[in-house]
Parts: C-alpha cells; sequence; structure tokens
C-alpha cells in the first residue's frame, strides 16, 4: 500500500485520513468521525460500545474494519482503526446525528478531489487557500503558510532520496530541527501552544513560520550539499539546519526584546487580527 497522510477538516474539525494510491481509496480515522458526529469527549468507549453492538446484531462491518499508523495527539504514530469511504457510510447509519447527511456529502467528495489534485497539483493549493481564508487567516499569513507547505515538501523529497523512512524517522529529524531552533520539541512546542490534534505549523506566527522555513530550508539545502548517507548523519544535518535558524532567532530577539517562540496559537491570532 503506498500511503499518504493528511489531515482532513469538516466544519473545523480534524479528521486524519490515508489515501491509498494503489486502489485509489481513502481510509478515515473512525475516532475522529464519531468525535465530529457525536460530539462525545470519548470517542474511544463510544466506538467501543458500537462496535460490540454491531457484532452483537450480525453486522460485517465492525469485522471489516482495519488499522493503520496515524499521528496521535501526543505527536507519535499509533494504530488506529480506519475504515474505507464506503465502510463509512454504512457505519454511519448506526450513529444519530443530525451531521449524518453533511457528513455523507462530505465524505463522496474526498475521492473525486484527491483525484483531481493529482491531476493538477494547483488544485491543492487553491484548496487549501479557501480554507485557510474561510477559517479567518489574514493574506500575508496564508502566503507564509503556503511557502511552508512547498520548503517543507521539499525537505521530505530530500529525505526520501536519503532513503529515510516516513513517520518515526522522518519524525525524529523533525524534532531536531524544532529542538535546534526552537529550543523545545515538537511536543514541548504544541503543550506551550496549548495544542492537542492541532497542526503546529498551522498554529505559529507570521516569524516562528519564516524561522521554521528557514530551519527546513537550511537542513535541505545541506542534505544536498553534503549526501548524507544514513539516518545518524541526516541527524548531524538536521542539527545544522536547526542551527541557521537558531542563530538568525537569538539576533531578531536580541534586537527587539521580545522571544520569537510563544504561546499564541491560531485561536489567539485570529482573535488579535479582529
Amino acid at each position: 500500500m503506498n500511503q499518504q497522510d493528511a489531515i482532513k477538516i469538516f466544519e473545523e474539525k480534524q479528521v486524519r485520513t490515508v489515501w491509498d494510491e494503489d486502489i485509489e481509496e481513502w481510509y478515515v480515522s473512525i475516532i475522529d468521525v464519531i468525535e465530529v458526529l457525536t460530539e462525545n469527549d470519548r470517542p474511544r468507549k463510544y466506538w467501543s460500545d458500537l462496535k460490540a453492538k454491531l457484532k452483537k446484531e450480525g453486522s460485517e462491518v465492525s469485522e471489516k474494519i482495519g488499522q493503520l499508523k496515524m499521528k496521535a495527539s501526543d505527536g507519535k504514530m499509533r494504530l488506529t482503526d480506519v475504515a474505507s469511504t464506503q465502510q463509512l457510510f454504512r457505519l454511519i447509519q448506526s450513529i444519530p446525528s443530525p451531521k449524518a447527511e453533511p457528513f455523507k456529502l462530505w465524505l463522496a467528495t474526498l475521492a473525486k478531489e484527491r483525484l483531481d489534485e493529482m491531476q493538477d497539483p494547483e488544485i491543492s493549493i487553491d484548496r487549501a487557500l479557501k480554507q485557510y481564508l474561510e477559517l479567518g487567516y489574514s493574506q500575508n499569513w496564508i502566503n507564509q503558510r503556503l511557502k511552508s507547505i512547498e520548503i517543507r515538501k521539499e525537505l521530505t523529497d530530500e529525505w526520501k532520496d536519503r532513503d529515510i523512512q516516513e513517520g518515526l524517522e522522518f519524525a525524529t529529524l523533525t524534532d531536531i530541527i524544532t529542538k535546534t531552533w526552537a529550543d523545545k520539541t515538537t511536543k514541548e512546542y504544541k503543550v506551550l501552544k496549548g495544542l492537542k490534534k492541532e497542526n503546529l505549523r498551522d498554529n505559529m506566527t507570521n516569524t516562528e513560520l519564516i524561522l521554521n522555513m528557514l530551519a527546513e530550508a537550511s537542513t535541505k539545502d545541506i542534505s544536498q550539499a553534503v549526501s548524507p548517507k544514513d539516518l545518524d548523519e541526516s541527524k548531524k544535518v538536521a542539527k545544522q539546519g536547526g542551527n541557521v535558524a537558531k542563530i538568525a532567532k537569538e539576533e531578531l530577539e536580541a534586537r527587539t526584546g521580545k522571544k520569537v517562540v510563544t504561546a499564541l496559537n491560531s485561536k489567539k491570532i485570529l482573535e488579535n487580527q479582529k
């Protein structure tokens, strides 16, 4: 299975998904779907009870549910129950919710959107732009965020060329970069900003985004220059790339007297823009 992870948004709620390129199918986190539809503060317990109920009724849906590794709220990759869009359509019938029909329509658009994006990558950029605008972000911040996505993709492509594995190894190198320039691991950074499942970059200020981009772009450039042979050598490169941004951050803080890394998150940023 050739997989690509993605976070999708339904009514401002994050839904973890995985796209299987081999069969051109989305797999969606069932826990996230239940949380969206029921607004239950214990979606795992809800799903456990529902599975037991479906099994008792002789339903085949719960028996065909699979598991894939997805990023949990603590940033680690953990096995999560997932369902295809067809399975979800059947599963939603067992979940009383006024959001069921809108969610079904949302599901129906996922595969088509993905296929469109594969034909024309600019479509995905346009969709991201529209989504950020709808959430209330400023045009200036959105421009920075879209650029950060491009830079991150260039870095991960470079890692793939060096046979760095997606998942844990990507996360390890990202943590080194972040820890070096921001003096915090990704998890520590998210805790500072009061985040759980939310994307860290979506909750950075303009300056934080710019310095994170500098760190990742520098890491990519250094990697291309020195051609690290394995993960250990790539760790050294990640620290060197992060250090470029660290120097810039310290210089800026010395001149402004203000800390760059702050507890500001998207909610507070958007409130300040109003």
